[in-house]
């Protein structure tokens, strides 16, 4: 199915986004909402959802270019522009009547073969498509995205019995290649899978909160990174989506559940709750919600939460609790073990939560593989509930369940003795609905390296990185060490990396499967020499990553770095350096060492150097791709999406983007397969020419300027200082060439002198006291 042109109907916080992520893919969007009663302008509606869109944190649109591909328009007067759209999506209010009455004006000007789909997850397909015709109801189905439709990758697929399959494949397709979704195939029930659910997790670690007496700091520690499940918890979660919103989705999923469905049994309204949201406090879009900030006397913000039993609010602090200490090092058997208020909790709400999602299956999906990837995708969960229940146990969920003197899902009594997932001969099997295991298959184009890993060693490794074969004469450089940062470990196995690779394959990628590509250097590990004084070590670090990360620029063989997530200071440093990158869209990349009171110290000055100067269409002069990497570097720009990295110089125009997360390995593969035949290694750059100390000067006013007006801190003019004489060329003048090696030696006396600094070890030891900068 080509899809060249695509329109939402329905201009709220869902339309809109659902509108901006096709944008985002490259494809125009019409964006429709009523008309308001005696407006002036008739398309004010839609208009006020780009406005919103443009101002929002985060932001729903990749970039500004794909802004510019939603047209604005209204339900009366720009009807039968569907006619030009390959698929419509209705995003209304969930009101049957109000959307059987569109639909019906849809299909007097749709355009043969258009694909119509609805978002909603409340009304049943048949409801839905009740009165249209044999045409119409082909080409219907429900495509159920999540908030926000950008960075949520679930894309819940529902179809109905006379749904064209041939349609169907087409915005499965899409979706997944275009759109970057995980689709999943869902049946036509209530909630469908990720909210039937995570409705349920959600009211279930509410009422054990309150029924055993944990405060809501207490409970999201809990039910939070102990569990895989993203740190906000539960009632961080509920801040987030909105205390009001909750009743409603309650009330919803009240109106179609089965008379025997547990979520009856368990829901209830906390008196405590409705108080909060009679008194406005509905969320982070609200005043506060379970937490709130304040101002305290000095004018700075305090994150406060509220006490169910007084009322009362309080500064909010972390709990201490033995059984999630306990968890850290004996997983989740451990917490659910553990005899206090704590262990309690997490037992009560993972042994309701994982025994419903067993009951559900395969009422609301085929697989418990779709289950796990729904509640991954939809809600952030680290892991499926079936993998939970790998995790904790199914003895133990079998013998909790009936300690409780609850029944026993068919499925869970399948699975006693065994396990959910297991590996044999190297392939991944799940226990199907029959009894039996059954191998979990991937899409074509899809490469896992966790798949890999399953069947093979790795050529090399040490404590902070591995290299793999990936088959095809490639090998993939690994990052391994806690949240990829860089260490000389990396640098030492990057060197051998490019030694085998170059000895026995064909190209070489840069890729692994953690949350974030790499946070840039162990900052932990360099504190602790600079308190000792470990000066020659520190400096041999910085002269063994440039030469790691030059001997990767040179390598006689392509090199493709995939990255995905975040890739800051020499995460962002090694993307430099690569052949070519592959990216994931959502890759949020930056030179971010000045907020340590660093500057790049792995030729990362440099590489944007030349890429500034190697603009076809840069301004004349020397200065302006000086100025230009100094704004870059000297303010910590973060690209938030691949496509911002293109802008920032941080990536090539002729770089990829892949959208599709899961895709990401098998195409920067391929890429590096494309480029292996007849590869030639890029020169070196012999004869840069930079100003020396007028543009210092110059750099050096400007950056006086911002102090002046309070936007650059005392010790801000000391790191900028240290950062324009590198990109200034030192004691150099125009008439003179530097190589690329005068200038990573610019870099390193640079970086050897402000690492002894007590403003850079200031900056140092409140980034990783508070994971923020230090404005000294």
């Amino acid at each position: 199915m080509d899809i060249k042109q695509v329109a939402v109907i329905g201009a709220g916080v869902m339309g809109s986004g659902i509108a901006a992520h096709f944008a985002n893919a490259g494809v125009p969007v019409l964006l429709l909402d009523i008309v308001p009663k005696g407006a002036t302008n008739r398309n004010a509606v839609a208009e006020g959802a780009l406005a919103r869109m443009a101002k929002a944190d985060p932001a729903p649109f990749m970039s500004k270019a794909a802004a510019r591909l939603v047209t604005p328009g209204n339900t009366e007067d720009d009807l039968d522009k569907l006619a030009g759209c390959d698929w419509i999506v209705e995003a209304v209010l969930e009101d049957p009547a109000v959307k059987q009455d569109l639909y019906a004006r849809i299909e007097k000007v749709m355009k043969p073969g258009a694909a119509v789909s609805s978002n909603t997850s409340t009304i049943p397909l048949a409801i839905l498509t009740e009165g249209r015709s044999e045409a119409f109801r082909r080409g219907f189905l429900i495509t159920h995205f999540f908030n926000p439709p950008r960075y949520m990758r679930l894309l819940e697929l529902v179809t109905g019995p006379e749904t064209d399959p041939a349609l169907v494949a087409g915005i499965r397709g899409f979706a997944d290649l275009r759109l970057g979704k995980g689709v999943v195939d869902c049946k036509d029930t209530p909630g469908f899978i990720a909210n039937r659910i995570g409705t349920y997790w959600i009211q279930s670690a509410v009422n054990a909160a309150f029924d055993l007496g944990l405060t809501v700091e207490e409970a999201d520690a809990v039910a939070g990174r102990p569990m895989g499940v993203p740190k906000t918890g539960v009632f961080g979660l509920i801040d987030l989506v909105g205390l009001d919103l909750m009743p409603h989705i309650a009330k919803s999923l009240l109106a179609t559940l089965p008379k025997d469905d547990p979520y009856r049994e368990i829901y209830r309204v906390e008196p405590a709750i409705e108080k909060l949201i009679a008194e406005g406090y509905t969320g982070r879009k609200g005043k506060g919600g379970f937490y709130r900030l304040s101002k305290a006397a000095d004018g700075s913000r305090v994150k406060e939460s509220i006490d169910f039993k007084t009322g009362a609010w309080a500064k909010s602090d972390k709990p201490k609790l033995d059984s999630v200490d306990a968890a850290r090092s004996g997983g989740l058997k451990a917490l659910v073990g553990f005899d206090d208020k704590a262990g309690q909790y997490a037992a009560r709400v993972l042994g309701q939560t994982l025994s419903y999602a067993a009951g559900l299956v395969p009422q609301i999906a085929d697989t418990v593989v779709a289950v796990d990837e729904a509640m991954r995708l939809g809600y952030n969960w680290s892991f499926g509930p079936f993998e939970l229940i790998d995790q904790v146990g199914a003895d133990w969920l079998i013998g909790w369940l009936e300690s409780q003197g609850k029944p026993v899902p068919a499925l869970l009594k399948a699975a006693q003795g065994r396990s959910f997932y297991r590996v044999q001969d190297g392939k991944l099997q799940y226990l199907a609905t029959g009894g039996d295991y059954a191998e979990v298959t991937r899409p074509d184009g899809v490469l896992l390296l966790a798949d890999i890993k399953r069947t093979t060693k790795p050529i090399a490794r040490n404590g902070s990185a591995a290299l793999w074969d990936i088959g095809d004469g490639v090998t993939c450089f690994e990052f391994i060490s806690k949240m990829n940062s860089l260490d000389d470990q990396t640098m030492a196995l990057l060197a051998e990396a490019i030694r085998i690779t170059a000895t026995k394959y064909k190209a070489m990628v840069i890729y692994n499967e953690g949350t974030n590509f790499s946070v840039g250097a162990n900052l932990g590990l360099a504190l602790f020499g600079i308190n000792i004084a470990l000066w020659p070590q520190i400096e041999a670090l910085v002269k063994g990553g440039q030469d790691a990360y030059k001997a990767l620029k040179f390598a006689p063989f392509p090199t493709v770095a995939a990255p995905s997530g975040m890739a800051l200071g020499g995460g962002c440093e090694i993307l430099l350096h690569a052949a070519a990158i592959q990216a994931h869209a959502e890759t949020y990349c930056g030179l971010v060492e000045v907020g340590v009171g660093l500057i790049p110290g792995w030729g990362g000055c440099k590489e944007m150097l030349l890429r500034a100067y190697g603009q076809p269409k840069r301004p004349g002069g020397p200065m302006p791709p000086i100025g230009q990497v100094f704004e870059t570097i000297g303010t910590a720009k973060v690209a938030k999406s691949a496509f911002e990295a293109k802008e920032l110089l941080y990536f090539r125009p002729a770089d990829g983007i892949t959208m599709n997360r899961d895709r990401l390995l098998a195409d920067a593969k391929a890429r590096a397969l494309a480029m292996a035949e007849g590869y030639q290694p890029p020169k070196p750059a012999e004869e840069i020419r930079l100003p020396g100390p007028t543009a210092r000067t110059a750099l050096a006013l400007a950056v006086a300027d911002l102090a002046r007006s309070g936007k650059a801190t005392p010790y801000d003019i000391v790191v900028s200082d240290k950062l324009a004489n590198v990109l200034s060329g030192g004691d150099t003048d125009i008439t003179e060439t530097l190589t690329e090696d005068d200038v990573l030696a610019l870099e390193r006396e640079a970086f050897t002198t402000l690492v002894r600094a007590p403003g850079t070890i200031a900056r140092v030891e409140h980034m990783l006291a508070t994971g923020k900068p230090l404005r000294n």
